[in-house]
């Protein structure tokens, strides 16, 4: 089974026309770019009606690419245009109706996402701080596409964990106390 290598580049238009290299593993692109990286997905593109239409700008976009991006690369998503979803109904027993008349889906349209290293000096700055920390601000706009960032980002601690406690059955043994020992 061959590897799947992902661009190196600063963003997704790059990634799709003139990334800086290609890499499967983090370790790979760090060598390639000089400095940390992080993976990262992006929507590139205008949005497009259909999925064939989205799949016509792919074309469109990696023709003049050197090295055109694999398809397990980049891929096409249906995002909600604007609105969100309906908020869950609510049962009602009016009649002989159970649930009521669902309301009529949010229009859809379909974007570009593709999947790349990003150096760490090129990513967005509120991107590179923790979700907690860019809500409590309050002051910095955050897209769907952010919040899509901060979900998949890796969860780090706020301060190193402290050493556990001896929890309630637990004792140290009196001729090693670095040792505990479960009392049952």
């Amino acid at each position: 089974m061959a590897l799947l290598l992902y661009p190196l580049a600063n963003d997704g238009e790059s990634a799709l026309g003139m990334p800086r290299g290609h890499a499967a593993r983090a370790r790979e692109a760090e060598a390639l770019a000089g400095e940390a990286v992080v993976f990262t997905s992006e929507r590139v593109g205008p949005p497009c009606p259909t999925r064939e239409a989205a799949l016509e700008l792919l074309a469109r976009l990696s023709a003049g690419a050197p090295s055109p991006p694999d398809p397990a690369v980049v891929r096409a998503v249906e995002v909600f245009e604007g609105a969100r979803p309906p908020p869950p109904a609510r049962p009602l027993a009016e009649g002989e109706r159970r649930w009521p008349v669902p309301p009529p889906p949010p229009p859809t349209v379909w974007r570009l996402q593709v999947d790349f290293w990003r150096p760490v000096s090129r990513a967005p700055a509120h991107l590179q701080a923790q979700a907690r920390h860019v809500r409590r601000r309050g002051n910095v706009e955050i897209s769907g596409d952010d919040l899509n960032a901060f979900s998949r980002q890796p969860l780090r601690p706020v301060r190193p964990q402290q050493p556990l406690d001896i929890g309630l059955f637990e004792v140290r043994a009196p001729e090693d106390p670095d040792r505990v020992i479960a009392d049952e």
